[in-house]
C-alpha cells in the first residue's frame, strides 16, 4: 500500500485527577499520512506533543478524537477504536516501535532479547537468533555482552539492543522515538544505514530526532507539531 498510514483530526488530553480532574489539552486536529519508503520526522520543541503522537499511534494512549486508520492484514482498521486484541495484532504484524528505553527482562540474554519479536512472529528461534547476531555486529555491540542479560549494561549498550530488536522484523511502519539518544557519533551512523534500508524496503517510518545532523540524514519531510498545539489551526 503506497499510504499505510493515514491520520485525521486526533486529539488528545491528559485528565489530572489530583487537581478536580481539570483536562489538560496536548494536541489537537492531528492529521497527516505516511508513504511507504519515505521517513517522516515529527518536529517542535520538547512538551510540543510528539512523543504522544507516537504513542497514540501504536496504541498506548488512547485517542480522545479522530481517527488513525492503519492498513493491516490486507484491511484497514482504525486504531482509535481497534480492540485491545486487535491492537495487539497490529504490533505484532503491522506497527514496529522503537523507543528510548529498553525494557530488559531479567535472565534473558541479550541476543533473544533482539530475537524475540521474529520467534513471536513464527520464525525458527535459531534463524531468529543468526539475525540477531548479525545486528548486534552491525551495531558494534562486543560478542561478550550477547548471552548476558542487557539489565547491567549501559545506556549506549542498552540503547543498541532496543534498536536490534526493533529493527529485526519487516514491519510495513516503524515508529522510532529518540532511536539515537544514546548513541555515539560511530553507531548513529549505523541507525542511519538501517533507516536507509527500511526505506528502500519501502517501509514507512515516523520518527523523533532531536539530533539534528541525524535529522537532517534521515528526513524526507518534516511535521511541525505546533501546528496542533489546541486551539491553533494548522496552515
Amino acid at each position: 500500500m503506497p499510504t499505510p498510514l493515514v491520520v485525521s483530526d486526533v486529539a488528545k488530553s491528559f485528565t489530572m485527577h489530583l487537581r478536580d480532574g481539570i483536562k489538560l489539552p496536548v494536541i489537537a486536529g492531528v492529521s497527516f499520512s505516511i508513504k511507504a519508503g519515505e521517513c517522516t520526522v515529527l518536529g517542535g520543541p520538547s512538551g510540543a506533543g510528539k512523543s504522544s503522537i507516537l504513542k497514540m499511534l501504536y496504541g498506548n494512549y488512547a485517542v480522545d478524537e479522530g481517527q488513525i486508520i492503519v492498513m493491516h492484514d490486507d484491511g484497514l482498521i482504525d486504531l482509535a477504536t481497534a480492540s485491545p486484541r486487535t491492537v495487539l495484532a497490529i504490533r505484532r504484524q503491522t506497527i514496529g516501535y522503537v523507543s528510548q528505553f529498553l525494557r530488559t527482562v531479567p535472565r534473558v540474554s541479550a541476543l533473544d532479547v533482539v530475537a524475540e519479536p521474529l520467534v513471536e512472529r513464527g520464525e525458527d528461534r535459531e534463524i531468529a537468533r543468526g539475525k540477531a547476531r548479525a545486528l548486534l555486529a552491525q551495531l558494534n555491540l562486543p560478542e561478550k555482552l550477547w548471552a548476558l542479560p542487557p539489565a547491567t549494561f549501559s545506556g549506549g549498550e542498552q540503547q543498541r539492543v532496543n534498536i536490534a530488536r526493533g529493527f529485526i522484523t519487516e514491519h510495513p511502519i516503524l515508529l522510532l522515538d529518540e532511536p539515537t539518544a544514546s548513541l555515539d557519533a560511530r553507531n548513529r551512523d549505523v541507525v542511519i544505514e538501517l533507516i536507509a534500508a527500511k526505506k528502500a524496503a519501502d517501509v514507512a517510518l515516523l520518527g523523533i530526532f532531536h539530533d539534528h545532523d541525524v535529522r537532517k540524514a534521515v528526513a524526507d519531510r518534516v511535521i511541525d507539531v505546533t501546528a496542533f498545539a489546541p486551539g491553533k489551526i494548522a496552515a
